[in-house]
């Protein structure tokens, strides 16, 4: 290698890039996976890192099924490689010798952790980023893999469905160099505990996030101080509200008892009962106790019949043993009907014949197990409902003492066996974008006033969802999980992340690379409306919870090596993931053989004689 050639390696080294085996000093990433978190993931390392070219993407597609999400296949700038299965072999065709990073991103725990084990062999200093449901596992793969991050998309956007069935704007709260940060509105928090403006929500068919003037936020991001907010006080709410309803539910279970039909028949039988026992105790002039005796008598068992009375008391006792030979059979029917319904819901596994004010969760898979076990932990009743008995979250379902309806949430009877028309919320989650649709419309048919909480696959498909349907909230779970895995394979810090209806914000730690676009350039050039927010500056060689000014002087300048820590959107965060890199090697031409002479021949620039 040639001197320039070796010093330019050199400096590409300094400057935190890794030469390649194949001369290419562009940043390479591997993905395997073709759902939609995949997609997501792909689109913001091209956006984040995107720098006339400056990376490599490969994607690992195996033939083991397809995806409802996004086509992956259609992403421009990415070399696709196809394999059976996640091997060694499949991993040096990706060329994984000198990659930056792998993402293991399909829903197999088991299948994830063997294929690190497969990369680790193919190159032992690669950076892991693994998918997984069980959390549990996490520090244990850790440790077999120490440059590894394990995450969890369903944890991760669990929390917005719980805060967005509780109506409340968001349950986001992290803790970040000493200090407990969380987004609330500005009138549930102190005016001195507020960090920065997060959003204007006021107007839901226009939200703006960050906006330029602060005071206009009406949703902060504020430090915790020990007083409930948010989804907390939302749960705290509910509960309070049901024990203050006791009488509300004895009245609502008795009614439940019989059929509509049934019920309107005994009442209007026992009406016709009232009426003739006031107009008789009228007639024979008798106490009211007396009357009330003399109707019974005539009701249940017949009086013998007195022609000396006029025909007027003739017609009105006739009418009263027709009324109670109707009555008899109508008691009978509601006991039956009573005991049959009691039969149905044990049988469907409801615990009450009716309830008000739980929320109804669709599909037990990763993310509705999740989103059941945190609105149990906020002490709200939940009613589950899923296809399959043995789902993923069935077992913890039944720990949990949630009642769990097998049936299809498409249908308007599965979701009225679950009392969607009293509850207060309808969380869909399976991973069927049409059943999950159908079920919300037909929740939205028997209940008028219902929030629904929709998950679909497709973030544009959610988009019309929601405006053409008027459901007002649809997520999706690999939107709001994208960033973490994104920074994760990134070597970047992301806090946590921020679903504010159809946007997401990222709380993220950005260090500042010598030679970057804000060495040496000051704070306020960080700051950049509806894009970033500066919360805190870590300047270099002070990390730790003393170092941070959590007010930092606009004026003051960035140095390498100090870290910033922002709120910002994926766009706002890409930009300044530039701004902070160090500047791309730019390789010399190769050396190339010199042209041959030219052979003298006749001149072309005039006509040749004829």
């Amino acid at each position: 290698m040639s001197e320039p050639l070796r010093d330019l390696a050199r400096r590409a080294v300094e400057s935190g890039w890794r030469r390649r085996g194949n001369g290419d000093p562009r940043p390479h990433y591997v993905v395997c996976g073709q759902d939609a978190l995949a997609y997501h993931v792909v689109k913001q390392l091209l956006a984040t890192e995107l720098r006339a070219g400056t990376v490599r993407v490969t994607v690992v597609v195996t033939q083991r099924g397809g995806s409802d999400g996004p086509d992956i296949r259609s992403v421009r700038g990415i070399r696709i490689v196809r394999a059976d299965r996640l091997d060694e072999e499949t991993f040096r065709r990706a060329g994984l010798v000198g990659a930056d990073g792998l993402a293991l991103l399909h829903q197999d725990d088991v299948g994830n952790i063997h294929a690190a084990y497969c990369a680790q062999a193919v190159d032992p200093e690669v950076r892991l980023v693994l998918r997984m449901f069980n959390t549990r596992l996490a520090g244990g793969v850790r440790q077999l893999f120490p440059s590894s991050a394990v995450l969890s998309d369903a944890s991760m956007a669990a929390p917005a469905f719980v805060a967005a069935a509780l109506g409340e704007v968001a349950p986001t709260y992290f803790r970040h160099q000493g200090r407990t940060l969380q987004v609330a509105r500005r009138a549930d928090v102190r005016p001195e505990d507020v960090v920065c403006g997060v959003a204007d929500m006021r107007d839901p068919r226009f939200v703006r996030v960050l906006p330029a003037d602060e005071s206009t936020a009406d949703v902060v991001l504020a430090e915790a101080t020990g007083q409930p907010t948010g989804t907390e006080l939302a749960a705290r709410r509910l509960v309070a509200a049901r024990r203050r309803r006791p009488l509300l539910m004895t009245v609502r279970a008795l009614r439940s008892f019989a059929s509509r039909k049934l019920g309107i028949a005994t009442i209007a039988v026992l009406g016709v009962i009232a009426l003739l026992g006031y107009l008789i105790s009228r007639a024979e002039e008798v106490s009211p106790g007396e009357a009330l005796y003399l109707t019974l008598v005539t009701t249940l068992s017949g009086a013998d019949p007195d022609t000396g009375k006029d025909a007027a008391a003739q017609i009105m006792q006739v009418v009263l043993n027709l009324a109670g030979l109707a009555l008899i059979p109508l008691i009978t029917a509601v006991v039956v009907d009573g005991i049959v319904n009691a039969r149905l819901a044990l049988h469907a596994g409801r615990a009450e014949a009716e309830r008000s004010g739980h929320v109804v969760v669709v599909g037990l898979g990763n993310v509705g197990t999740r989103v059941m076990a945190q609105l149990r932990d906020f002490g709200v009743e939940v009613v589950a409902i899923d296809k399959d008995p043995e789902a993923r979250g069935a077992a913890l379902a039944r720990r949990l003492g949630v009642p769990l309806i097998e049936g299809d949430a498409a249908l308007e009877e599965t979701l009225r066996a679950a009392w969607v028309q009293t509850c207060q919320a309808l969380v869909v989650v399976s991973t069927d974008d049409v059943a999950n649709l159908q079920a919300a419309l037909n929740g939205r048919a028997v209940n008028d006033d219902l929030r629904v909480v929709l998950r679909l696959f497709d973030d544009d498909f959610a988009e019309r969802i929601s405006s053409a349907f008027d459901i007002g909230i649809s997520r999706s779970v690999s939107y709001l999980a994208a960033p973490s895995f994104t920074g994760a394979l990134l070597n970047r810090v992301v806090i946590a992340t921020i679903p504010l209806e159809r946007h997401v914000l990222v709380v993220a730690e950005v260090p500042v690379a010598a030679g970057a676009a804000l060495d040496g350039a000051p704070l306020a050039e960080v700051d950049q409306p509806e894009g970033v927010r500066l919360i805190g500056h870590t300047p270099a060689g002070q990390v730790g919870q003393s170092g941070v000014d959590w007010s930092p002087d606009a004026r003051m300048v960035i140095n390498a090596g100090d870290r910033l820590t922002v709120v910002a959107r994926r766009a706002g965060l890409s930009w300044l993931l530039r701004q902070t890199s160090p500047p791309p090697p730019v390789l010399p031409p190769t050396p190339s053989t010199p042209p041959a002479p030219r052979t003298p021949g006749p001149d072309r620039t005039r006509p040749e004689a004829p």
